[in-house]
């Protein structure tokens, strides 16, 4: 892999990876890729992807006390943060895995040019290299800013490490500086990212429907779950809720898979609306690689949704539309006090109407005709939607967000969340747990 050939989105190998050693969703998402990789009989490209989280996401840092003594960070951005880390330690411990909290955002570039010199000597220094990097960096035992501590763990891997040093200044800089500032350009703005039959895919929720790519495309297409596999940890108890926004495409997606499991293992949703804004919440910074991420992530999750939409025969009509989803949420608050067994209908009723038909969720008699067709009472609605009830959602939306809820649809389970329907399938093993 030269610089003057580098094509971010094609590969003579059948599956790209781009991965960034200070990404814990990228640490857990090696093993099961190594097991596709393995199982089927493939190369896999491994390429660095070198993240500018501050650009996005913020920065702070802590002392060797684990007190904040940098933050330039929004309240939400924190929450994004401190998410990620439980839902990734959470994942990691079901797997045996150690995933320390960092102290500061580090600067990943030296341990990535360590990844390409290890991928000029074979596969398996390859993935030596990256499990001592993933497993000792993970548990803060490694500093991956020190380019002597880096060749000691190539040698270590197997790699031959003359001539290193020069790489690490010269031709690996070099080719590093390069695949970062094409992959962006192209698109890539975060690992774990793959690239299948040209297709863009971030994160390991996606690999069941990688797998099914690259064995055929045979039967119907699979939705996004993270894998659910290992040891889990005690029976949660509480309810099941879920938080969504009444006009989220995420949402609507999660919603048919969510009332199935609901319905199969005999559990009730507790359903809470979140208003999310359809501007970006996340406070980065102002600059132009800062606004490139957002424009680039909210473009990729159109067409994610879409692909995913079209799977299920749903038609998206017009994906920009953004309305005002506060009296559909004044809606669900009303259903869930005068007749919550009709929730579950409402939902998916709404959702529908607002993605297929174009229903207009800021008019009242659109939404009262609403409640009557799924055989809920209107009568008080309106007095209740103009005051009782905005109190009363305004409440809850504090009340989540001092939860740490951030997005849309979230699961609310056993005092933890989990963000996106790709936890479904850990948390039906969960639901079936508490059961027996």
């Amino acid at each position: 892999m030269s610089s003057p050939h580098f094509d971010p989105l094609n590969s003579s190998a059948p599956l790209i990876i781009y991965i960034d050693y200070k990404s814990p969703y990228a640490y857990l998402a090696k093993d099961p890729t190594y097991a596709i990789e393995d199982e089927l009989g493939i190369e896999v490209d491994w390429r660095p992807f070198t993240l500018d989280i501050p650009s996005y996401l913020g920065s702070a840092r802590l002392n060797d006390k684990g007190e904040l003594v940098e933050n330039q960070r929004t309240p939400r951005q924190w929450s994004v943060v401190r998410y990620s880390y439980r839902d990734v330690r959470r994942y990691a411990s079901m797997r045996g895995l150690i995933a320390r909290g960092t102290t500061k955002i580090w600067d990943s570039s030296l341990a990535a040019i360590g990844m390409l010199w290890a991928k000029q000597q074979g596969r398996a220094v390859l993935r030596q290299y990256s499990d001592i990097v993933y497993d000792r960096f993970w548990k803060r035992e490694l500093n991956i800013e020190d380019a002597s501590v880096i060749e000691a763990v190539l040698r270590e891997a197997g790699a031959e490490t003359l001539g290193f040093k020069a790489y690490l200044a010269g031709e690996g800089r070099l080719l590093h500086d390069t695949i970062q500032q094409l992959a962006f350009d192209a698109g890539i703005f975060g690992v774990p990212s793959y690239v299948v039959d040209g297709e863009l895919f971030f994160g390991r929720e996606h690999l069941p429907r990688i797998r099914w790519i690259l064995t055929g495309r045979s039967g119907p297409a699979p939705d996004v779950a993270y894998e659910s596999e290992g040891q889990l940890s005690g029976k949660p108890e509480g309810p099941l809720s879920v938080a969504i926004d009444l006009k989220s495409p995420s949402a609507y997606l999660a919603i048919a898979p969510t009332i199935a499991a609901a319905e199969q293992l005999r559990v009730a949703i507790e359903w809470q609306p979140l208003l999310v804004s359809s501007k970006e919440q996340s406070g980065a910074s102002s600059s132009e690689r800062g606004a490139r991420h957002r424009r680039m992530r909210a473009q990729y999750i159109e067409r994610d949704v879409m692909r995913y939409a079209a799977d299920r025969g749903l038609t998206m009509r017009d994906f920009a539309r953004q309305q005002d989803s506060t009296l559909a949420a004044i809606a669900l608050l009303w259903i869930r006090r005068v007749a919550a067994p009709l929730a579950n209908k409402f939902v998916q009723r709404i959702f529908d109407g607002y993605w297929r038909e174009g229903l207009n969720i800021e008019d009242e008699t659109a939404i009262c005709s609403l409640l009557t067709e799924v055989g809920a009472p209107v009568a008080g609605f309106p007095s209740y939607a103009g005051a009782e009830g905005r109190a009363e959602l305004d409440h809850l939306q504090s009340e989540l967000i001092n939860a740490g809820l951030f997005e849309v649809p979230t699961y609310i389970f056993g005092g933890e969340l989990y963000v996106g329907r790709q936890h479904l399938p850990l948390l039906r093993r969960l639901l079936f747990e508490r059961a027996k």
